[in-house]
């Protein structure tokens, strides 16, 4: 009979893991529709031309490699064994597939945040380039020593869902990418000014947001790897973190500039998310709201920075994950607890613990997006000067929109429909 509940619960288990992993997956959806909708319509095919092929290349890739540097026996720096998985041990009491597959949609998550970052103007060749080495030495390396047994672990460094592991390291990857890239022309004016290049298709960026929200709870729900009485709790705490980014974003952009900005607020609502995934199940509910409403407010702060210094972001990714990926780690070092569910064993400063929890927090978060952010921008710099065409479109290209330039069609081509083509173009608003 024990023998029987054992093995009912572990295919409880499994299904529970597998259905997150789903809706990881189907997160890819609302990063599409948020990446496109933020971006001109003149991009918008090889905006999703790059989401899917950051699915395909890095699904391919970790299987092939990343899984075994992330998870395999090694050293307390990468992984050195379990490549090309045919067989392997049940990892957390799941079966190794199901563990292989729930690891595989998050390193694609990693990968996805750079497409945004350099958006419009990086060629499709040398980003899905530069995806497959990220799955083969930055994301799994950094994972291994988190994840895999590596030396943050062995430190005692929390990261329950991938604040750091999947956000900021993307975060650093896509810093280093917007940088070597460059800015879109036009986007920093002579005087200093700069010139807004407003989201084409606010419902599309709406839908995907609301997309990635469902999605997180299978991001954070499916960590605990198990289908137990703590997964409530995180999702509870994953909704309420979400919602307050958004309201603190909406409420403080609102503050500086006395609008109701869509974009921020809608960021606002994944910096909460990105913010609350290292302590989900560390921090209680109402610490909760205080963490996400902070990370909305460092969103607001961040993009405008981020555009202050130039470096330019069409759809704020640096600042989302890079920034609040950061933010909610070292949140656990402040207001985490061992068992956010008891309320017993505090590690964060402010509910009673000590300060070394959050000195771990604060150098592994560190570690985890400086070596995401220098490998990263090697990586870039090598593929500037080792592939043909090196890593940005030509100015012709870039002016004209990527759809027509590199794809061959356009994302709204029905415009057309029943009327004169040259009619059509020579009344068509410019970009």
């Amino acid at each position: 009979m024990e023998e029987q509940l054992s093995e009912l619960t572990t295919y409880a288990n499994a299904l529970w893991v597998l259905v997150s992993a789903a809706l990881v997956f189907f997160m890819h959806a609302g990063f599409a529709l948020v990446e496109s909708g933020f971006c001109r319509k003149k991009n918008a095919v090889m905006v999703l031309m790059k989401n899917f092929g950051v699915v395909a290349i890095s699904s391919i890739i970790f299987y092939l490699v990343g899984y075994g540097a992330m998870f395999g026996e090694g050293n307390s720096f990468v992984g050195l064994a379990n490549f090309f998985p045919d067989n392997g041990d049940a990892y957390a009491d799941l079966p190794p597939y199901v563990f292989l597959f729930f690891q595989l949609v998050f390193a694609a998550t990693a990968c996805t945040i750079v497409s945004g970052a350099v958006a419009e103007r990086a060629r499709l060749l040398t980003f899905f380039f530069f995806t497959a080495i990220a799955t083969i030495i930055i994301y799994p390396v950094v994972g291994h020593w988190v994840w895999g047994g590596g030396w943050l672990s062995e430190m005692g460094f929390v990261d329950f869902a991938g604040s750091t592991v999947v956000h900021g390291v993307g975060g650093g990857m896509a810093l280093a990418g917007a940088i070597m890239v460059g800015p879109r022309i036009g986007k920093y004016m002579p005087d200093g000014s700069v010139k807004p290049m407003p989201a084409h298709n606010f419902p599309l960026a709406a839908l995907g947001v609301l997309i990635l929200w469902l999605g997180w709870f299978g991001f954070n729900g499916g960590s605990e790897l198990a289908m137990d009485a703590d997964v409530g709790r995180i999702v509870l705490v994953t909704n309420l973190a979400a919602a307050a980014g958004f309201c603190g974003a909406l409420t403080w952009i609102r503050i500086r500039s006395g609008l109701l900005d869509l974009s921020m607020a809608l960021n606002g609502a994944l910096a909460g998310l990105v913010g609350i995934t290292a302590g989900c199940y560390n921090i209680t509910g109402g610490w909760s709201l205080v963490v996400g409403a902070v990370a909305g407010v460092l969103c607001v702060e961040g993009v405008l920075l981020i555009d202050k210094i130039k470096i330019d972001d069409p759809v704020g990714a640096i600042t989302v994950h890079g920034i609040c990926g950061m933010f909610g780690t070292i949140a656990v070092g402040l207001v985490g607890y061992g068992n956010a569910a008891t309320g017993e064993e505090p590690m964060g400063l402010l509910v009673g613990g000590g300060a070394s929890q959050l000195g771990i927090q604060a150098m592994g978060t560190l570690a985890g997006v400086a070596f995401a952010f220098i490998v990263g921008a090697i990586v870039w710099l090598a593929l500037k000067f080792l592939v043909p065409g090196g890593v940005r479109v030509s100015e012709a290209h870039e002016l004209e929109g990527l759809d027509i330039a590199e794809c061959g069609v356009e994302a709204y081509n029905e415009e057309l429909t029943g009327i004169h083509a040259g009619t059509a173009m020579s009344a068509a608003p410019a970009e």
